[in-house]
């Protein structure tokens, strides 16, 4: 069986000149903007984002009786084997320069999830037939388990991709409110723009489906997140990509786990590298996290296989941190786990 230091390795040759398989993906040596795994805002805020886990450290317990951590996680009725799923992501035979297929890509990341006991989002582009790429690859390859994410169109437009999403029986639906600046979709006659608590309102009213904010970075919106009906956030600077100078993720995540007091789901996309930042993430408030850059790595690297390698060596690594800390179930992660370092 291959390792995931195979698998990144073979990625590593793949990507040349596009990404360097860094041992930490913390963006000090990838800004080399799009096409790539870099991008025009990644400068500050994707290193923030690595930063701020680096910046929270891990009490060592070991006087307890929690031998054996559970780290079952219940999303939307779904038991995952814990709370991590793979983030957004599509265009890769653009931002990889043709290397990568797209809907090879995107099956990679949905089987790989649905092998190692999780689920996958799945993304939207200015290229149509990406989306129902994703769409696909949940109804045939994970047994209709994951979400697809919506880029901030004209409402009926977000609506008719609801109700494709419906169709195919995904277990919710989102909408990446970051990504209201994007000018590749503007200039191909898609226009973003930011949505306001009305327009979510009505969209939020539209479905069944539980409606999922991704790219919440303040306590107000997430409050607002709240007030128009949806059943979850994602705290998310979409990667760094969006908007330069933003905090990191995690710095921000108290101070909106606060705001939502368990209202909704909440969520942190970001940064995250290892099973031990999964715990950081969860001591700090959310109940899940989301991976992108190390995923789709894995995903080049070994396809399916890859991304169900990687992920399952993030649960191993969840499982041995709650076992030194003391974590019996995902509910006894508390701030008691984690000793922060000024931000």
């Amino acid at each position: 069986m291959k390792d995931i230091d195979e698998v990144f390795n073979k990625a590593r040759y793949t990507m040349k000149g596009i990404c360097k398989v860094c041992p930490v993906c913390d963006g000090r040596s990838c800004i080399t903007g799009v096409p790539g795994m870099g991008g025009r805002g990644s400068r500050t805020g994707f290193r923030r984002n690595r930063a701020a886990f680096e910046r929270v450290l891990l009490n060592l317990r070991t006087m307890h009786d929690a031998a054996d951590p559970d780290t079952g996680y219940d999303f939307f009725g779904v038991k995952l084997s814990f709370p991590v799923m793979g983030a957004p992501m599509c265009e890769t035979t653009y931002n990889f320069l043709g290397k990568v297929d797209d809907y090879k890509f995107i099956k990679a990341q949905v089987a790989g999830a649905e092998a190692a006991g999780t689920i996958a989002f799945t993304g939207d582009s200015p290229d149509p037939p990406l989306y129902g790429m994703g769409l696909q690859a949940i109804r045939e390859e994970a047994g209709k388990k994951g979400v697809p994410i919506i880029k901030p169109r004209e409402v009926h437009k977000i609506i008719e991709r609801i109700r494709m999403a419906e169709g195919s029986g995904a277990l919710a639906v989102g909408i990446d409110i970051d990504a209201a600046g994007f000018d590749n979709l503007n200039r191909a006659g898609q226009p973003v723009a930011p949505l306001s608590v009305d327009k979510l309102g009505r969209i939020v009213e539209s479905t069944s489906l539980p409606l999922i904010l991704k790219g919440i970075m303040t306590p107000d919106e997430a409050a607002l997140a709240v007030e128009c009906g949806a059943a979850g956030v994602v705290v998310s600077n979409h990667g760094g990509r969006a908007l330069d100078f933003t905090p990191g993720t995690l710095e921000v995540l108290p101070e909106i786990a606060s705001a939502v007091q368990g209202a909704i789901k909440i969520i942190l996309d970001g940064g995250v590298r290892s099973g031990e930042d999964v715990l950081k993430a969860i001591a700090l408030g959310a109940e899940a996290v989301l991976i992108g850059r190390p995923v789709a790595i894995a995903a080049v690297g070994d396809g399916e296989e890859g991304v169900g390698l990687y992920l399952k060596k993030i649960h191993n690594e969840l499982v041995k941190a709650m076992l030194l800390t003391g974590c019996a179930g995902l509910s006894s992660i508390s701030p008691q786990m984690i000793r922060r370092v000024d931000w």
